[in-house]
């Protein structure tokens, strides 16, 4: 098969301590996934249905750099825990969704808030805001086999040595195996699945500059400069 151009280079991420990659599909994230988020975002902390959206696979970025990008004033941090799935299908039994775990990462779901803002308003998608170039700075997958399935453990997210956002785990309103298993209702799951899996409350603004941290116990720490 001979392609009309050069088909672009896929997605991949590093494996903690190894010198495999894992291939990226596509990217789910999960939205006001912990009550007190909900809540600052205006939200009834209730848990209701949840509700995705996506980003590209190549918004994924591992440089540990995130550049500021255009058209914004007001670009905002939230911490989140990657789920990376090595196998997938449809209607996924919740007993069973682990089964389809690779690893975890740290992961950060940047986001134009003006601009996700402007288009809530609007009745309008949100991947002016969501799904720009490098918004999902990520650090390396850490295998299930070698750090389980964290349901439980300390979450946090610095801003030049200040704490932002803190909570746990265990705060998360849809555990793991329920998004894989809502997810899998609608649509087909497969390897190289990425799902974000929420994020604590305490989001707020980045500038230029600032030295970014974002820690998951057990599964590692993600350092990203502002640039």
């Amino acid at each position: 098969m001979t392609y009309i151009f050069p088909p672009q280079e896929p997605t991949t991420l590093p494996i903690n301590g190894s010198g495999e990659l894992f291939p990226v599909r596509r990217v789910y994230c999960i939205g006001r996934n912990y009550a007190a988020h909900a809540v600052e975002m205006g939200h009834d902390p209730d848990r209701e249905p949840p509700f995705f959206f996506q980003k590209n696979p190549n918004n994924l970025d591992t440089s540990g750099e995130f550049p500021y990008p255009a058209n914004t004033s007001d670009v905002h941090h939230e911490i989140e825990m990657a789920v990376a799935l090595k196998s997938g299908g449809i209607n996924i039994p919740i007993e069973e969704a682990l089964d389809h775990v690779y690893g975890y990462g740290v992961s950060l779901d940047m986001t134009r808030r003006d601009l996700q803002g402007q288009a809530k308003k609007m009745g309008r998608p949100w991947e002016i805001g969501k799904a720009f170039e490098r918004s999902a700075p990520i650090g390396p997958i850490f295998p299930a086999s070698e750090v389980g399935h964290p349901d439980q453990g300390h979450v946090e997210f610095k801003v030049n040595g200040e704490t932002r956002q803190e909570g746990d785990l265990n705060q998360m309103i849809w555990k793991v195996p329920e998004m894989i298993s809502y997810l899998s209702d609608y649509f087909e799951l497969a390897s190289g699945d990425v799902i974000l899996s929420g994020t604590p409350a305490g989001v707020g603004p980045v500038n230029k500059g600032d030295d970014l941290e974002a820690s998951v116990e057990g599964v590692g720490v993600l350092k990203v400069k502002v640039v």
